[in-house]
C-alpha cells in the first residue's frame, strides 16, 4: 500500500516514521522543505510537491494544523493523482463545516473519506500510541484499521462524517476548560496561603480530580505551558464548538467563557505555541505564578 502523507510537523514526522517502519511505502510532502527532509531518516520518501507525493497512492493522509491548511492541500489535482478507489484520511484538527465541501470534492473524484483527528502528544505519536476519533463509513475504516493501528492504540469509530471532528473538538473544549478552572482554583488557594502543591494533591485525590490534574498540572507547576499547538488554532477550535452549539440550540455559556479567555490570551501573546497560555494570562492578572517549590520562579 502506497501512502501520501501531507504535513510533516511534530505529529506528521512520527506518523510517517511508524508507517514506514510497519512496511508501508510513504511518500511525504510538506510546504516547508526543511521539515520534510526529516522523514528521509525514517525510511520515507520525500516528494517535491503534493501532487508528486499523491501520484498512484492508495491513501492520502493529511496531518495539518487546521481547516485552512487542509483546504489548500486537498485540491482537485491532488485527488486526481491518487489511485482508483483511494481513501483520504484527514488526521488534522479540522471542523465539520470546513470539511464538508472537501468531502464532496473527494466523492466527486471517487475518493473515499475518513476523518481521524488525533488525540495525544508528539511523544504518543513517536511511540505509536495516539488516539483517533474516526468519522465516516465503518466499512472504509475496516479497510484501513490495520494501517491506522501502526500509529494509534485507540481507534474509536464515533459515527458518520463530521462526528469525528466534533468528538475531538469536545474533548479539547473540556481539557481547556479544566485547565482554566484548575488555574483559577489554584491561584485563589495560593492567594489565601495554601501551598500550591498541597492544593494540587488535594484536588488530585478528591472528587474534583481530572486527567488534566494528573497528567498535565505537574508540567504547569514547573513553568511548562506545553508549546505544542498554536494559540490561534486553539481559539479557532473553541470558536467552532460555540458556533456549532449556537447553531444547534444547545447551552454553551461555559464554552463561551473558555473561548473568551483564550481569545484574550491570543490578544496578549499572539499566535504562539502554548496550550496553557490562557493560564499564563490568568497568572499575569493575579500577579503571581503557579509554581511548585522546586520549580523555576521566573
Amino acid at each position: 500500500m502506497a501512502i501520501c502523507l501531507i504535513g510533516v510537523g511534530r505529529m506528521g514526522e512520527h506518523i510517517a516514521a511508524n508507517l514506514a517502519r510497519a512496511g508501508y511505502q510513504v511518500h511525504a510532502y510538506d510546504i516547508d522543505p526543511e521539515r520534510g527532509v526529516a522523514v528521509l531518516a525514517h525510511g520515507a520518501r520525500l516528494a517535491a510537491s503534493a501532487e508528486q507525493a499523491a501520484a498512484g497512492a492508495d491513501v492520502l493522509l493529511t496531518v495539518l494544523p487546521g481547516p485552512a491548511e487542509v483546504a489548500a492541500a486537498v485540491n482537485s489535482t491532488v485527488l486526481e493523482a491518487l489511485a482508483a478507489d483511494a481513501t483520504w484520511i484527514d488526521m488534522s484538527s479540522n471542523t465539520p463545516a470546513a470539511s464538508e465541501p472537501l468531502v464532496q470534492r473527494a466523492a466527486a473524484h471517487g475518493v473515499n473519506v475518513l476523518e481521524a483527528p488525533i488525540g495525544g502528544s508528539p511523544t504518543d505519536a513517536a511511540t505509536g500510541q495516539l488516539r483517533l476519533f474516526v468519522g465516516g463509513e465503518e466499512a472504509v475504516l475496516a479497510r484501513h484499521r490495520r494501517m491506522l493501528s501502526a500509529v494509534a492504540t485507540r481507534i474509536t469509530h464515533v459515527g458518520g462524517h463530521g462526528t469525528g471532528y466534533t468528538a475531538k473538538l469536545l474533548v479539547n473544549l473540556l481539557w481547556f476548560g479544566q485547565a482554566v478552572a484548575t488555574a483559577e482554583a489554584l491561584l485563589l488557594a495560593q492567594r489565601v496561603g495554601i501551598d500550591v502543591e498541597v492544593m494540587a494533591e488535594t484536588l488530585a485525590t478528591g472528587p474534583a480530580s481530572s486527567a488534566f490534574i494528573h497528567d498535565n498540572l505537574p508540567s504547569l507547576l514547573t513553568g511548562d505551558y506545553l508549546p505544542v499547538f498554536g494559540l490561534d488554532h486553539i481559539r479557532d477550535q473553541l470558536a467552532a464548538v460555540t458556533d456549532l452549539a449556537e447553531r444547534l440550540g444547545t447551552p454553551h455559556s461555559l464554552a463561551d467563557a473558555v473561548r473568551q479567555v483564550h481569545e484574550e490570551a491570543l490578544e496578549q501573546y499572539g499566535p504562539l505555541d502554548g496550550e496553557l497560555l490562557a493560564v499564563a494570562l490568568l497568572e499575569k492578572r493575579a500577579g503571581m505564578l503557579l509554581r511548585a517549590a522546586t520549580g523555576p520562579q521566573d
